[in-house]
């Protein structure tokens, strides 16, 4: 992809504290763990996972103005992601702290941190110039700190005639499907996993709100829906280590593919191939 098809990323970036117990954890006790600290943030590992394929990709977010703000930002720069990073002088930077079990699920313990006051103006007109699409982490609207901005950045992109594309990244915290889906009506793509596509199709045609859904099913495999029907492609055979980021390394691998001009079955298996990767070792962003 070229400087003309950059691929804007909004969404949350910080660290993220990787805690694998080792057994079961003793509450009012000690327990034994691994610890690994990584970079991580929705919006951080969907556009490492892009950069690492070739894409040509900024992530626009907000972080502290503290040691693990200017950790991130060089580590981002190092991955081949271009930043505009607004500095927040009085909040900490995003930090999640994630428990993972024997089979590889995980537990968030999240703090969006400088990342929930994202404001619009964090958006600079003139990235909209060059770029082609924009994808937008649901955490964004999903707190009411940053949700006009997201919405904001959303109507701008549309103006300039970007494709557009949201992950609603939590069935926990969508209490009101409506409003979510209100929120994001006229999207290209929907990219939910399927907890979340039951949750929001649950009582509403989902294809009123967004032009196709990619929604991705683990061990399942992944699908597209769109007016003309549904394609299907089975998941890849792996073992899964840390299920970590493994949908922002889908949305990463699809957009990727269907950017390029793939269709929906080639860009589900680019999804489902960056997601495989991803669960096979420990961490969100590529090793």
């Amino acid at each position: 992809m070229t400087a003309a098809a950059t691929v804007l990323v909004v969404g949350d970036t910080g660290l993220d504290v990787m805690v694998a117990p080792d057994g079961d954890v003793v509450y009012g006790g000690d327990t034994r763990a691994q610890i690994r600290v990584t970079m991580g943030g929705a919006g951080a590992n969907t556009a490492t996972w892009l950069a690492s394929q070739g894409t040509d990709v900024v992530l626009v977010s907000r972080i502290g103005d503290d040691m693990a703000g200017r950790q991130v930002l060089q580590n981002l720069k190092a991955a081949g992601v271009r930043c505009e990073l607004a500095v927040d002088p009085s909040a900490a930077t995003c930090c999640v702290v994630i428990m993972v079990d024997e089979s590889g699920q995980r537990t968030m313990l999240p703090d969006h941190g400088a990342g929930a006051w994202l404001q619009p103006g964090d958006l600079r007109p003139e990235l909209l110039e060059t770029a082609r699409h924009m994808h937008l982490s649901g955490y964004v609207l999903l707190d009411a700190a940053s949700r006009d901005a997201g919405l904001a950045m959303l109507q701008a992109a549309r103006e300039r005639g970007l494709t557009t594309s949201v992950d609603p990244q939590s069935t926990a915290l969508i209490d009101d499907p409506g409003a979510f889906l209100g929120w994001i009506k006229g999207i290209d793509l929907l990219l939910p996993n399927e907890d979340e596509l039951a949750h929001l199709s649950a009582g509403h045609d989902l294809l009123d709100y967004a032009g196709a859904v990619a929604a991705t099913a683990g061990a399942a495999g992944a699908s597209w829906i769109d007016r003309t029907g549904t394609v299907s492609v089975a998941a890849e055979q792996v073992s899964c280590v840390d299920s970590t980021g493994a949908g922002d390394a889908f949305n990463a691998g699809l957009l990727t593919a269907w950017l390029a001009g793939a269709a929906p079955a080639s860009a589900l298996r680019s999804g489902v191939s960056a997601a495989t990767k991803a669960v096979a070792g420990i961490g969100a962003i590529p090793a």
